[in-house]
């Protein structure tokens, strides 16, 4: 009998203690947030192929930091205005144009990262150049910019060109 009054009363204390745990809170709609921040991906890809140059910066915070590949790191507006114009001047000439992928964004409160994948096409639209990258954006006065962006090729380098070989005296 002891036995069972031990086991009713951890069975009551358990029932007891699981009613005073809080509810789950509720689940947030992050639908919208996360519609922005790819929306905020296109505009990107659509002005670096129109060469708006001012379009793209304005979708950086005053301190983002853009992380290129082969390049280096790009701190704040500035910085990121003058890789982007020699970048896109760069890309207009030789006939390239970025298009979109696959990706997937995700928020947790001010916060939001959007990854995904990009082709670069020439002129023919032969592919040139694949790769991914990842943006992490930050929410203030109801706007998404971004605060972290990186993007990778997925192609090797070019190997380095031969040596010009020695001229004899």
């Amino acid at each position: 009998m002891r036995t069972l009054n031990v086991l009713v009363l951890a069975v009551g204390t358990v029932i007891a203690l699981s009613a005073c745990s809080p509810a789950a809170p509720p689940a947030v709609d992050t639908a919208a947030d996360e519609a922005a921040l790819t929306a905020a991906t296109r505009t990107w890809l659509e002005a670096y192929n129109a060469g708006d140059v001012e379009k793209i910066v304005a979708l950086y915070a005053e301190d983002a930091v853009l992380m290129p590949p082969h390049a280096p790191v790009a701190n704040g507006h500035a910085a990121i205005r003058a890789f982007i114009t020699a970048d896109t001047a760069g890309a207009k000439a030789a006939g390239i144009k970025l298009n979109p992928g696959t990706s997937t964004a995700g928020v947790a409160g001010d916060t939001g990262w959007e990854s995904g994948t990009y082709t670069a096409t020439d002129a023919s639209g032969t592919v040139v150049d694949s790769g991914s990258y990842l943006s992490v954006s930050h929410k203030a006065n109801g706007k998404w910019l971004y605060h972290r962006d990186t993007y990778n090729s997925d192609r090797p380098l070019p190997a380095p060109a031969p040596a010009a070989p020695e001229k004899k005296k």
